[in-house]
């Protein structure tokens, strides 16, 4: 056991659930990287399956009013700003930020950061 734990937010939120919210202290950083699931229709899978405009009406339904309020209740910071003021005592304020806005695109992040003798080899490098 350690005396920090880094995890995602929804984690924090069961964790509480499950030990209690007087166990421990939940810290939110001011900034904080914005680690957005990622969801898409595969192309090939819905044309082999027929099953495209069930995954298309799963994705419009996943970012309506509905679908959001649904993500903010099993405690995953909704995208849609009337959900997430909604749900404000959730969810407190956070300035976020993507890889590709502060860093540039994936393959370059891939090369400079996590390649063999990248930044996190580096970093993690015994002393």
């Amino acid at each position: 056991m350690g005396d920090v734990l880094v995890t995602f937010e929804n984690e924090a939120a069961l964790i509480a659930r499950e030990l209690g919210k007087d166990q421990f202290d939940v810290v939110y950083p001011s900034t904080s990287i914005e680690a957005t699931a990622p969801v898409a229709v595969v192309e090939k899978v819905v044309a082999k399956h027929g099953t495209g405009a069930q995954a298309k009406a799963y994705l419009d339904f996943l970012f309506s009013e509905e679908g959001q309020r649904i993500i903010a209740k099993h405690y995953f910071r909704p995208r849609s700003e009337a959900v997430l003021k909604a749900n404000a005592d959730r969810f407190p304020p956070i300035k976020t930020f993507t890889v590709e806005n502060l860093l540039g695109d994936w393959p370059n992040v891939q090369k400079t950061h996590f390649a063999d003798g990248g930044v996190f080899d580096q970093i993690v490098v015994k002393q």
